[in-house]
């Protein structure tokens, strides 16, 4: 049954500046992450010589090829993002080659000179890469990436994304899904970027909500969901975006990557950003 919790969506309407003192700092390029495949068609392989699988590691290592020769030419006076965003590319690219631990080493970095760049999106889709690559460290990179996410006046879509995550991460009886699904919901009204937009990113994150109550409860009809809702608080923002806040301590535990207090201090005053004044 598709839900699209209209009732939680009118329960909301908060000043934006809540988000950060309930977080006490949990913003994104929302290209989200892909395997780049669909990039990499047409490169002039003979169908007859290759079996599609084969065809496909044949078309990535093409890619990779032309990747670091384009990485190897920029001119050492080219703007530093462009270097540091074509490596994210290859790293994206050996995530879906199977090389995940390359790809850490590639990304790990990057995420730190994204933070001094101030590059917050793309800090953000690194962290997203580095979850992907299951390392030992995988879900420190989703819990810093989901802070910079929410936090940051990012792109929905990726935030949305990120928080997809933990929802997959946290046990179905738990309330922490139902948490992340409500942050969700809550981040595509408010930092749409116009009406096509958030009737989308809403329709998502209501069925995403729905999902999850069907999963910790049991529950289907609209009903009992709105019950559930209120149940737990999650039309609430300053109620269940501390209860976020606790989830990402947990999850990150004293291996946080960015310094959250001096952050906070860097959060642009327009709307959909955050601050503690």
């Amino acid at each position: 049954m598709v839900i699209t919790w209209q009732v939680c969506i009118e329960s909301i309407k908060i000043d934006a500046a809540v988000l950060s003192v309930a977080l006490k700092g949990i913003a994104t390029n929302s290209t989200g992450f892909s395997t780049m495949t669909d990039n990499l068609i047409g490169m002039g392989l003979s169908n007859n010589i290759l079996e599609p699988g084969e065809k496909a590691v044949q078309q990535m290592q093409q890619e990779l090829g032309r990747l670091q020769k384009r990485l190897a030419e920029l001119p050492k006076v080219s703007d530093e993002l462009t270097g540091k965003r074509l490596q994210l590319d290859i790293a994206t690219l050996l995530v879906a080659m199977e090389r995940k631990k390359e790809a850490w080493d590639i990304a790990r970095p990057l995420f730190d000179s994204f933070i001094r760049l101030a590059a917050w999106q793309d800090a953000v889709e690194t962290s997203e890469i580095l979850y992907a690559t299951d390392q030992d460290d995988s879900i420190i990179a989703l819990g810093n990436g989901v802070w910079l996410a929410v936090t940051f006046p990012v792109d929905p879509t990726l935030s949305v994304n990120m928080l997809d995550h933990v929802i997959e991460e946290t046990p179905a009886e738990s309330d922490g899904g139902a948490v992340a699904a409500a942050a969700a919901h809550y981040l595509a009204e408010l930092r749409a970027s116009d009406d096509t937009q958030r009737e989308s990113l809403g329709f998502l994150t209501g069925n995403l909500l729905a999902s999850v109550a069907y999963r910790h409860s049991g529950y289907k009809e609209r009903e009992l969901i709105d019950m559930w809702v209120e149940r737990l608080e999650l039309n609430q923002p300053d109620k269940f975006l501390p209860r976020l806040g606790m989830m990402l301590d947990v999850i990150v535990g004293d291996k946080w990557w960015v310094d959250r207090e001096a952050l906070r201090g860097t959060l642009p005053k327009e709307a959909g950003s955050y601050s503690e004044e």
